[in-house]
């Protein structure tokens, strides 16, 4: 089983920058996918972005795409999110979580989760 701690969360004017952490621990991270998610209060949980194990892959969705950034160090323990252009609707608590695979691809499920790290973008 993994441990995920999120960190780097905080409050941001609208079209600053934060990077978000997400450090692993009791397994070798280069084993596992990962993906970042958001939730805002009273709406769906959102993945924004998901990279490969290797991290050869990634994928961002609609709504950050070319705002933000994933990327691993997996000698670290380590997957980061950087977050640009910051907007008032990137309001979430952001959430990273991983899935133990073999193969190189991304995924929408995974089965282990960190508690989160808040986000507060004003205008």
């Amino acid at each position: 089983q993994v441990q995920l701690v999120e960190s780097g969360g905080g409050l941001v004017q609208a079209g600053g920058s934060l990077r978000l952490s997400c450090a692993a621990a009791g397994r070798t991270f280069g084993n596992y996918a990962v993906g970042w998610f958001r939730q805002a209060p009273g709406k769906e949980r959102e993945r924004v972005a998901a990279i490969s194990r290797t991290g050869d892959t990634t994928t961002y969705g609609d709504s950050v795409k070319g705002r933000f950034t994933i990327s691993r160090d997996n000698g670290k323990n380590t997957v980061y999110l950087q977050l640009n252009s910051l907007k008032p609707e990137d309001t979430a608590v952001y959430y990273c979580a991983a899935r133990l695979t073999a193969s190189g691809g991304v995924y929408n499920e995974y089965n282990y989760w960190g508690q989160g790290t808040q986000v507060t973008v004003s205008s």
